[in-house]
């Protein structure tokens, strides 16, 4: 079996995506010959996609035992649907969450309906896969196929390394930390619970946000806020572009929340591991918003198999990561009270217990060998 992968997203850039792609291509040098054309960052995007149905042809003409292309998300396989020269091969997409609903009308009502051209639609998650459905694609040709998770992920108990952490950042010593993960975009619900829900909780907690942030504007945003909102809104969607950055700003600059709130930027893979191992729970407090999802919730795994507390909003592809009492917690998507509740309910001698089975359920249930295993008996039945 000779599979070739395509895959804009892919390292060094970083991401659950990335992460997911990478995996995926790796893990399956076990079942099948590996063939790959992925983005990675040498050239513009533009010369990157305006090449690929050349190189794909050119690469499925040098090794003629390439019996699948697999395309590892919606948007190059959008525009792989207007290639040409290879639809005698069998061909595989993964979709993602805002692969499905990105809220541009043409896209909806003229692209994403040929994606049934594919012979096999993969979804990262059940939600995924219902989103999907809805918006036309045959439910014959989806199967659910969930991310993996790093089993190398451990908690990180040091009080040493601890306290070289809170000196580093300088963050408060008798405090109960609450941790948060990811870019700042509108749908992870960050500036929400810094809005709704702090205020909420006793002075003994603490907020720590964990991931890419830029403290200042940036051009960017200067010249995006020319834009028509809503052309300014779509492109945010399409690029991943921080679209919640600058609320929290100024929330974080605001006194009213300043001194319970800080963010620590993007940290090195050591230093998180740590901090997580450290908090009283990480949380995952996402809420609707029109045009995007949240495909899976790969973060929430990483947390859990530091060993750390979930509490995560019971909302689309969450909870498929995060199973109720399981794995984690699952809160009602922008309910403060009840995630105001479910933090100060968190017991101390109670969590320590349920931590370790929490971790076990995780690493049990998922795996990027298990994840990989079953994307190589998808691509074994389209060929036989």
């Amino acid at each position: 079996m000779e599979i070739l992968f395509v895959s804009h997203k892919y390292p060094p850039a970083t991401g659950g995506m990335e992460k997911q792609s990478y995996e995926l291509i790796e893990g399956m040098r076990t079942y099948a010959t590996v063939r790959k054309i992925v983005y990675t960052g040498e050239e513009s995007y533009f010369h990157f996609f305006r090449k690929l149905n050349g190189r794909i042809l050119a690469m499925i003409h040098r090794y003629p035992k390439i019996g699948v292309v697999h395309f590892n998300d919606g948007l190059i396989a959008a525009f792989s649907l207007w290639h040409v020269g290879y639809s005698h091969l069998r061909r595989v997409v993964t979709l993602h969450g805002l692969d499905v609903v990105f809220p541009l009308k043409i896209y909806q009502r003229f692209i994403f309906p040929r994606f049934n051209r594919y012979d096999r639609i993969i979804a990262v998650s059940k939600a995924t896969a219902t989103a999907a459905i809805e918006r036309g694609i045959q439910a014959k040709k989806v199967s659910v196929i969930l991310n993996g998770i790093d089993h190398q992920l451990m908690p990180e108990t040091s009080v040493v390394e601890w306290k070289k952490i809170q000196h580093k950042y300088q963050l408060p010593v008798e405090k109960k930390i609450l941790i948060t993960l990811g870019r700042p975009v509108k749908r992870k619900g960050f500036s929400w619970f810094i809005r709704e829900v702090l205020p909420l909780l006793p002075d003994d907690f603490y907020l720590i946000m964990a991931g890419p942030y830029f403290g200042e504007v940036q051009p960017i945003e200067k010249r995006l806020s020319r834009f028509p909102r809503r052309w300014r809104e779509l492109y945010m969607l399409f690029m991943g572009y921080s679209s919640d950055q600058a609320a929290l700003r100024d929330l974080i600059s605001n006194p009213a929340y300043s001194s319970r709130v800080k963010h620590v930027g993007k940290l090195p893979s050591a230093e998180l591991a740590i901090l997580l191992s450290h908090a009283e729970a990480f949380l995952m407090p996402n809420i609707r918003v029109e045009g995007d999802m949240e495909g899976f919730g790969l973060v929430c795994l990483e947390a859990s198999a530091c060993g750390t507390m979930v509490l995560a909003a019971a909302l689309e592809g969450i909870t498929d990561a995060i199973q109720h009492l399981k794995n984690g917690i699952q809160i009602e998507s922008e309910n403060a009270n009840a995630w105001s509740l479910a933090i100060q309910e968190l017991q101390q001698d109670k969590v320590l217990q349920q931590r370790h089975g929490f971790r076990t359920y995780t690493l049990t249930h998922f795996s990027w060998e298990k994840m990989v295993r079953e994307y190589a008996t998808l691509f074994k039945e389209l060929i036989v």
